[in-house]
Parts: structure tokens; sequence; C-alpha cells
């Protein structure tokens, strides 16, 4: 698909990138209904699914599922890897979910990235004394984001909130197995509305 894309000139040759992560309804019930029912909201799981977009077109380069609530930082691995494997990227951004530098270090030194955007996360101890991040990626995010326009990664929250408006928040399968393979029918059916349009 990656390929058509590319043919009818939906993709560019090298893409700049973001990543980002949405959780999807496993039942169709209200918020007021599970307030009522005494369950609270932290206590569900749901199906999370992590994607990497194209900003320019918000094509879907790459989707990942697991299962929420969890950490945004692990799910880089597989969904990066990924989208690399069918696309070059020339840089990825991403928010602070994804501040690790691992992270950094698999994009540039792994996968061939050339450059990440990816916001520093606050820990309390640095922000109480104003310390810089000790590791060296880290340390150059810190300088480089307010500079940047990191305020592009809004493309790929963008891009999803489209694909819930026109596919719905919820799932309609139910065992673990078939919500998995649901997850990735809506990344090829994003996909197709895309080249649909073209």
């Amino acid at each position: 698909m990656v390929m058509r894309a590319k043919t009818v000139r939906l993709l560019p040759r090298r893409s700049r990138a973001a990543i980002d992560g949405t959780g999807l309804e496993t039942q169709y019930v209200s918020r007021y209904y599970r307030w009522r029912s005494g369950r609270p909201e932290w206590c569900r799981e749901w199906p999370k699914l992590t994607v990497v977009c194209d900003l320019a077109s918000h094509f879907w380069l790459a989707g990942h599922v697991c299962m929420g609530p969890c950490m945004d930082s692990p799910q880089l691995k597989p969904a990066v890897s990924q989208a690399v494997a069918h696309q070059a990227i020339d840089e990825l951004l991403g928010d602070k979910g994804y501040d690790a530098e691992h992270n950094h270090r698999l994009c540039r030194e792994e996968l061939g990235i050339p450059s990440t955007l990816i916001g520093v996360r606050k820990r309390s101890s640095l922000s109480r004394t104003q310390r810089w991040p000790d590791a060296p990626y880290r340390r150059e995010m810190k300088r480089r984001i307010p500079r940047s326009d990191f305020g592009q990664r809004w493309q790929v929250e963008s891009a999803i909130s489209r694909n819930k408006r026109r596919l719905g928040t919820a799932l309609r399968a139910r065992r673990w197995p078939m919500q998995q393979w649901e997850c990735y029918l809506r990344v090829l059916t994003h996909n197709l509305m895309l080249l649909a349009g073209t």
C-alpha cells in the first residue's frame, strides 16, 4: 500500500512523521452508565493502537496494538521499526510519553532516522534543581524543541481524531485476538480512504 501511495504522490520519497497512541472502546455503554455501575474508569482495560503518521498526508506508515492502559514508550520500537521497513523517515516527532534516551538511540543509531524530536519529560528532581538531562540526546531535545516546529506533532492527533469520527470509537469484536485484527483493519481502512480521495 505504501508503494501505491507513492505512485499516486500521496506519500513523498522520504517522510517527516509523528508517533502517537489512542485507546479504543470495547463496549457500547456511556460514561454515565460506567460511573453509575461503580467501576472506576482507570480499572478498565482497553485496546491501545499506536500509529506512525506521515505529517504531510496523514497516511499511517505503521500500526501497533497492545492492551492498555500502559506507558507509551515501549510501543515506539515495534511501531517505528515497522514504519521504516516500508518508508524512509527523515524526522520523527513524539510527545513526552516517548521520552527515553534508548528511544532516541534506537531511531538514530539503529533505524537510520537522522532527527528525532521527542518532548523532554520533567522529572521531579530535575524540576526542583533546574538541571538539564545528563543523556546526550535528551539534552539536545531540551535545547532544540523551543526553536523547532515541534508543534506540527498535532497532525498525528488530527489523523487519529478523523479516524475515530469516521469509524467510531468502539470496536465490534469482543475477544482480544479479534480486537487486534480489527485495530489493524482500522489502519488499513484509514489508508484506503486517503487513497480513494486522491
